[in-house]
């Protein structure tokens, strides 16, 4: 994304603030203009003579960035490990953990390490947190259990 004084054109097709089409004015006017309204230039695209630029507020350009920056990189997968007898506040912890993942894009693999007959317990702690964490992400398989462990994958919610 090209901002402010690195567009080097001579002149730009320019989207006001509000999307209202401008036209083609000089890259000066533009810097101008937008000093003048407090937003950043953006050029859009290189690919167009003039190229087509948007007055954005300052604050939203670096955001739309790094959205962009976000959306292209792969996601990852992260294992959180827990046990079926988890103290309160330790749940409180891993779930916040994996919000953070979710909200940055990861996708998440809760893992419940079993011993003897605890497969119930497990499926309900998984349950509860597909529950509580439905806003950040969705389960991308459901709740399974094998002999020594139970998991559940959630992926990061679109939008």
């Amino acid at each position: 994304m090209i901002m402010n004084e690195k567009i080097k054109a001579s002149e730009v097709r320019l989207t006001g603030v509000n999307g209202e089409e401008l036209g083609v004015v000089p890259t000066s006017e533009a810097l101008a203009m937008a000093r003048r309204l407090k937003v950043d230039l953006v050029c859009e695209s290189l690919l167009q003579s003039p190229p087509p630029c948007r007055l954005i507020g300052a604050g939203a350009a670096k955001e739309a960035q790094q959205q962009a920056r976000k959306q292209e990189r792969a996601p990852k997968l992260k294992e959180i490990r827990l046990t079926p007898h988890i103290e309160e506040h330790d749940y409180d912890t891993k779930k916040q953990q994996a919000e953070r993942l979710l909200k940055g894009g990861d996708a998440v693999l809760f893992t419940v390490r079993l011993q003897g007959k605890e497969g119930p317990q497990a499926r309900a702690l998984l349950e509860r947190l597909q529950r509580e964490l439905k806003p950040h992400g969705t389960p991308k398989t459901g709740i399974q259990l094998s002999g020594k462990q139970a998991a559940v994958q959630l992926d990061p919610a679109q939008g």
